[in-house]
């Protein structure tokens, strides 16, 4: 009797490809440590990565029987039968090779049935254990990102690939591929297989091999029709007509292994029946790697085994492929809680006005917007979502329009009756990017307040160099899986605007949502609140989201006139460049094509080649053209056709079709939470890219305007970066330049140079102001060399006589790196840690830029800190004064305003005095500040 016939319903077997995992947590993981820090610490990525992997898969599929295969060492049977198979493969990293025994032994830990089949490949193993169970009327799933496995495809196989997406049944192996999954060997063999070094047919590619296998109906037809096949590919084909069979018994997956030495109990599969967590030995593993957060998991979520198997049977089976679904509904874990959640839909007044009183009572509400686009100005409300304690939550459908759907409470009415609780600011909110959020109700007229915390913003405090979203934050800090977006609404072409999606799935997402909101909020606040200066950092943060707010919403007014004439000019001037660089060639050619470039430079006109792709052939990248460009004019007008080409794409073209039809201006958007160093990146447009070196680029900015009655000022601070090194390092050459106002370039230069600062010269102080700032970056005397157009030997020198000079710059620098390589990050003045997950990294390339990141983090993290109290303080001091001067951006180390006229010499005075006084370091800080009719002029 086969399982379905005894139960009922199918049973499903997971297959793990365990050698494909192990390679994808290796490359996707920094090199962690067991002890942070410490590089002779054992390696964990790999183990953590694998650990994650093997998590949400279990979380992801339910599965009755489960083996996680990996490939055994030593030689197979296609080594005998072909002894260059996977010759060219690179040997494995020492780094990850320690990592293997570990990985087998936790997979075990973690309920799996572990196989290494000596002999032969993990595929094998799968197949034959795919086959076994498909004659049982099992369900197989294999979750690989190898597509070796499509050919084991049936009705009654899948392959998944959790990393990319993909899902490999019958019609995606066929949409993918071209041929279905019969036919993927005779498609392998046609094509080869580089990774395995197993040859195919020679200028034979995918789309030749479908179209043979589409027209012959398979390999075999093929090889006996071979003289039909004309022209080169009938060449090649017939020159490998001794080969192909042997090509594809190296490519085939075998189903007929002996496993009886590993699974005993076979042909049964009660061997590998997936099973429970091993808990105690887990602690002791996760203790024993430094992995505290999963130990925490562990002893948050540990619960009995009947309260699992009763919560798994109240899981409802989701949308998966497969008759009935395959995929589980997320949240297998949190399930001290996860059987008693109360999520509520309304819509009835009467469920309304029994939730309101709840908003009203509740210390902290988790809120959440369903939205019809990621638009903060052109979104509007779908529907909204609250919850008040965990496992509480209550969706409100507002609009969702689609055939068969229920009534609904009219939206206006609802946000009427909730407008008095959203804006009371002593009625505690929370949400994940509450920016957005205030966005979308300022679109229906409401002005949020008491939004007191951000989990997002939280998140981005604690671990900066991690992922914040609320889905990964949920999986990170509380063993729980969402429902993915995709789920409910489709993806690509086929996705649905959120108003379509049916109201009891958008009920149970949003409401989930918010349920997490709350829940992760609860985990990461109380770190917050132990540590004083992340605490600091945290507040600043959630201050300056509502100040980026008001920037966003205010917008800034553009001349789109201006803007039309400079595009128009730069059109005509890209076209002459066009031809310049035409007639420089002696013929035309594809100023946007690296190949036809290389052709011209290195063929025709035989120029020098700088550098050579990982391909071998001659580099035209923007470094090769600007050394080019030295000496050559064919480069520079290239050059100078791709950054106006650029400037005109991105700007004046783009930027007058981004005015918002309502408010007449341009809004830019502030991701807050991007930059590790705790800066802010402007997109949407960009406004921080807008080059100021360039004539053209500050010609764009002539087109920032203010509107009649009012002037455009822009304040920023002077060597700020330079100023915090000399803070940091104490250096009292350095501390004693800025404190008696001199300019520094000017005394570095004397110093280094060995003349009074009366006597240095301008190139002098040129070069001293390009080794000031580039040591800051953690320039080498090759970077430093280049910059200068100097040999590398001079280059040397002067950074050696520099740190003679200022050797507490040098003292700083040094030990900054040893902290670092100890802690695993470094902070700012203000406590703001910048992480560097590749600090110890026996990659050389990968620790060098971790190293430079270690001395140039606390720099620019403590600016973007500065720029952040003075744009908190700046707004605060307009507000309380009732001035009618509007923050309008931030760029860098530059506040820009649009003020009255009235108020001019009010801001010339006391912007750069409060953004001067916003911290007391061991330099004085200085900002300056010019006005104008645009920002080109105030700048």
């Amino acid at each position: 009797m086969s399982d379905n016939e005894a139960t009922g319903h199918p049973k499903t077997l997971l297959l793990v490809d365990g050698s494909s995992y192990l390679y994808r947590a290796f490359h996707a993981m920094p090199d962690l440590r067991a002890v942070p820090g410490d590089p002779t610490s054992p390696a964990t990525g790999a183990i953590r990565g694998m650990i994650n992997m093997m998590q949400k898969l279990r979380k992801d599929v339910r599965a009755d029987y489960a083996a996680c295969v990996f490939d055994a060492p030593g030689k197979t049977f296609r080594d005998d039968l072909y002894p260059d198979y996977k010759a060219n493969r690179s040997p494995m990293p020492p780094e990850l090779r320690t990592q293997i025994e570990p990985i087998h032994e936790v997979v075990r830990l973690l309920g799996w049935k572990v196989l290494n089949v000596p002999g032969v490949e993990a595929d094998d193993v799968i197949g034959t254990l795919s086959c076994m169970a498909t004659a049982r009327g099992l369900r197989t799933v294999i979750s690989s990102g190898d597509k070796d496995l499509s050919q084991l495809v049936n009705e009654h196989v899948m392959v998944i690939d959790t990393m990319n997406d993909k899902v490999r049944d019958l019609a995606g192996v066929e949409a993918e591929f071209g041929v279905p999954p019969r036919l993927m060997v005779d498609y392998q063999a046609l094509v080869g297989d580089s990774v395995d070094n197993v040859p195919g047919v020679d200028k034979v590619g995918p789309k030749t091999a479908v179209k043979l296998l589409t027209e012959f109906g398979s390999l075999d037809a093929l090889i006996e029709r071979a003289a039909d096949v004309k022209g080169a590919v009938g060449e090649n084909l017939r020159k490998a007509l001794g080969w192909l069979p042997t090509g594809r018994e190296l490519l085939r997956i075998k189903q007929d292994c002996d496993l009886q030495d590993h699974i005993p109990g076979l042909p049964e599969l009660e061997d590998i029946r997936i099973g429970g967590q091993d808990v105690e030995k887990l602690k002791v593993f996760y203790e024993k790697y430094g992995l505290r957060g999963l130990v925490k998991q562990l002893e948050a979520h540990d619960v009995p085994p009947e309260l699992l198997e009763e919560h798994r049977s109240q899981k409802k089976v989701g949308a998966g492929p497969g008759p009935g679904g395959l995929f589980e509904e997320p949240d297998l874990s949190g399930l001290s809680r996860a059987t008693n959640l109360q999520y509520e839909t309304i819509i009835a007044w009467e469920q309304f006005d029994a939730w309101l009183p709840k908003l009203l009572a509740a210390d902290l509400v988790a809120l959440d917007t369903e939205t019809n686009s990621l638009d903060e100005m052109q979104a509007e409300i779908i529907g909204l979502s609250f919850s008040t304690e965990p496992g509480v939550a209550a969706y409100i459908p507002l609009a969702h329009s689609y055939a068969g759907a229920p009534d609904q409470l009219p939206r206006d009415e609802v946000l009427a009756r909730l407008k008095p609780w959203l804006e009371d600011a002593s009625r505690a909110k929370l949400g994940q990017h509450v920016k957005y959020d205030r966005h979308v109700f300022a679109n229906h007229g409401i002005e949020v307040r008491g939004y007191v915390h951000d989990t997002m913003l939280q998140s981005y405090v604690l671990e900066v160099h991690k992922p914040h979203s609320l889905a990964s934050l949920a999986e990170r800090h509380l063993g729980r899986s969402g429902i993915d977006f995709e789920t409910i609404a489709g993806k690509g072409a086929h996705q649905i605007p959120f108003q379509q999606v049916p109201i009891d799935k958008a009920a149970e997402y949003s409401c989930e949502d918010s349920d997490q909101c709350l829940d992760v909020h609860q985990c990461l606040w109380p770190k917050l609140e132990r540590d004083p200066k992340l605490k600091f950092i945290y507040d600043l943060e959630m201050k300056s989201s509502e100040t980026l707010f008001r920037i966003e919403r205010h917008g800034v007014l553009i001349d789109a006139g201006l803007l039309a004439r400079q595009s128009h000019e730069m059109g005509q001037r890209i076209l002459q460049l066009e031809k310049e660089a035409h007639d420089l060639a002696g013929q035309p050619f594809n100023l946007g094509s690296p190949k036809q470039i290389g052709e011209i430079f290195f063929t025709k006109l035989g120029l020098p080649v700088v550098k050579k792709t990982a391909s071998g052939a001659p580099s035209t990248d923007e470094e090769v053209l600007e050394k080019l460009a030295e000496d050559y004019p064919l480069p520079a007008k290239i050059l100078e056709h791709r950054g106006l080409s650029k400037l005109k794409g991105t700007y004046t073209d783009k930027l007058p079709q981004m005015v918002h039809p309502r408010t007449g201006r341009v809004h830019t958007h502030y991701a807050q939470a991007v930059a590790v160093t705790g800066r802010l990146s402007s997109n949407d447009p960009n406004l921080q890219n807008i080059p100021v070196k360039t004539a053209e680029g500050r010609r764009i900015r002539e087109a920032f305007i203010a509107p009649a009655g009012h002037r455009i000022a822009s304040a920023d601070y002077s060597q700020i970066e330079l100023r915090i090194m000399a803070h940091l390092s104490e250096d009292p050459a350095l501390l004693r330049a800025f404190n008696e106002g001199l300019d520094v370039h000017r005394a570095t230069a004397s110093e280094v140079f060995g003349v009074e600062p009366a006597q240095v010269s301008s190139e002098q102080r040129r070069y001293a102001k390009v080794i000031n700032f580039g040591l800051i970056y953690g320039m080498s005397s090759f970077g430093l060399a280049r910059n200068l157009g100097i040999e590398t030997k001079a280059a040397a020198a002067y950074i050696d006589r520099y740190f003679q000079r200022y050797p507490g710059v040098k003292q700083y620098m040094d030990e900054t790196r040893a902290s670092a390589k100890e802690r695993g990050y470094v902070e700012t003045v203000f406590g703001r840690r910048l992480y560097l997950p590749e600090i110890n990294s026996p990659n050389g390339p990968r620790r060098g830029g971790a190293e430079r990141q270690a001395i140039n983090a606390p720099m620019q993290g403590t600016a973007a800190d500065l720029i952040k109290l003075s744009m908190v303080r700046i707004q605060d001091l307009l507000d309380q004064q009732g001035k009618g001067t509007k923050m309008i951006m931030q760029v860098h180390d530059e506040l820009v305003f649009e003020v009255p006229e009235d108020e001019v010499e009010w801001v010339r005075a006391e912007v750069p005095r409060h953004m001067a006084g916003v911290a007391e370091l061991r330099v004085p800080l200085l900002a300056e500040i010019g006005i104008g009719e645009n920002w080109e002029k105030a700048h």
